[in-house]
């Protein structure tokens, strides 16, 4: 198998009410990455209604080609005109590889783009790597502890995987020249689905979690909805978000889109405190590339600890009420809530 025999790597550039997502340029610098070593080119698919405006940003951003297919029926994401329109171009111009990114839509999309085309898909990858037969390696954390699987694809084209937003960092966009190809839509006589009559967007309540500089994130160990107010109240006076693991969702203490982790979010904030979270690979994921780290936990073997900065072994009960106390206690005096030579740590 050789990747650049065949149309190169190809990235799902997700869009929505004309913006990009930020996971398509993560992807995209990935997959400039592979195809340096491979000999190959990039190619962004971009979906969607009056969106040849964004073509530019993702060649900027390391895309050889841009393939748009802009059509009235794709303003409003639907599964089933997505799919279509996207196997329709997969079998046409056979890329080697298919990056999408594993968010709400990806995770909808790419397993059935995967089945339409009868080919493998690994989801939810934190790092993408090519081998000398250029089969791409798809590496995801295993389902005990710290175990992390390497997946080799089999020779079934395309090879496909969804990989987590925030886990790859984008490049910086530099004005490149790429080209631009408009792909013509054809969905007469498909099954569009049910149609999207009204669209409503809620607002972000408080710091959105994957910009906060300062994350508060509870696990299992808080015990019960009464104390994870104590998650929310420390959150809040370091102007931070709250996070969450998936037992903490799991039992309705927390709203799902705090979730950090595998099938989560990933969070890269200066400050970054775990509080009676065991740590395991699926949450750890997520968080551990925060740049200062604070465990609490009562077991001082808690795997959290392994990516901790500051180790607390002891009750958080017995900690934050008096953590909450003391920040309050500065920021009535005008001090800062937090001392230190970070500049990145700037809760007041």
């Amino acid at each position: 198998m050789s990747v650049e025999k065949q149309d190169g790597i190809w990235i799902f550039a997700e869009q929505r009410d004309g913006g990009l997502h930020t996971v398509g340029l993560e992807l995209l610098s990935k997959a400039a990455e592979l195809a340096e070593g491979a000999g190959a080119s990039v190619t962004a698919v971009l979906l969607g209604s009056g969106v040849e405006t964004l073509a530019q940003v993702l060649v900027d951003h390391g895309a050889d080609r841009v393939l748009v297919a802009d059509d009235p029926l794709l303003k409003h994401y639907r599964v089933l005109p997505y799919a279509s329109v996207l196997e329709s171009m997969v079998r046409e111009r056979g890329p080697s590889i298919l990056l999408m990114g594993a968010t709400a839509m990806g995770v909808e999309l790419a397993p059935r783009v995967a089945a339409r085309l009868q080919t493998g898909l690994s989801a939810h990858c934190i790092d993408l790597k090519l081998d000398g037969d250029g089969r791409l390696l798809q590496v995801v954390p295993g389902w005990e502890g710290g175990v992390v699987a390497t997946i080799k694809c089999p020779d079934h084209l395309p090879q496909m995987a969804t990989v987590m937003p925030g886990i790859m960092r984008a490049r910086p966009p530099e004005h490149r020249n790429g080209s631009i190809t408009r792909v013509a839509v054809d969905l007469a006589g498909v099954n569009l689905g049910p149609e999207v009559l009204e669209v409503s967007m809620e607002p972000p309540k408080g710091v959105p979690l994957e910009k906060a500089e300062v994350v508060v994130a509870g696990g299992w160990g808080i015990g019960g909805k009464e104390d994870w107010k104590m998650i929310e109240e420390l959150a809040e006076v370091l102007n931070g978000a709250v996070g969450a693991t998936r037992p903490a969702v799991d039992e309705g203490w927390a709203h799902e889109d705090c979730m950090i982790g595998q099938s989560g979010k990933t969070v890269r904030p200066a400050l970054y405190i775990g509080i009676g979270i065991s740590g395991v690979m699926h949450h750890i994921v997520g968080m551990d590339q925060s740049k200062n780290v604070i465990g609490i936990n009562t077991d001082p073997s808690a795997e959290i600890f392994a990516v901790s900065d500051v180790i607390v072994v002891e009750d958080y009960r017995k900690i934050v009420p008096k953590l909450i106390e003391a920040i309050r206690a500065r920021r009535s005096t005008g001090y800062r809530a937090l001392e230190c030579t970070d500049p990145g740590l700037s809760a007041t």
